[in-house]
């Protein structure tokens, strides 16, 4: 991961890829790596392949508010702007302290 997101850094994206892509091999669970796969991808304009890497990011964390600004993002790149408001509406959700899923801890508490 460190490795993949030095490249990027330095403005090798398809290194950074590679890097990205084998992190979520090794852990198809990284949300880090997801999010991370997803902006690289938006850098180099594979918008389609950036949003499902948003969706899987979301998936793992649906309440990242960082995850959902994202995906928002990138489905602004690829002209899916009611996707991009819907995914937009839950991060200002959760900018606000809400929740839009449950905790995956098993918690009985509701986020109120």
């Amino acid at each position: 991961m460190d490795e993949a997101s030095g490249d990027l850094a330095v403005g090798e994206l398809e290194s950074a890829l590679e890097k990205y892509r084998r992190c979520i091999e090794l852990d198809s669970d990284f949300f880090d790596g997801w999010h991370a796969l997803g902006m690289a991808l938006m850098k180099t304009g594979q918008f389609p392949e950036a949003i499902e890497a948003g969706l899987k990011a979301t998936q793992l964390r649906p309440n990242d508010q960082l995850a959902w600004s994202s995906l928002s993002m990138f489905y602004v790149r690829n002209n899916q702007i009611p996707e991009a408001e819907s995914a937009g509406t839950k991060a200002r959700i959760l900018s606000w302290g809400a929740k839009i899923a449950p905790e995956p801890s098993g918690s009985d508490q509701a986020s109120l």
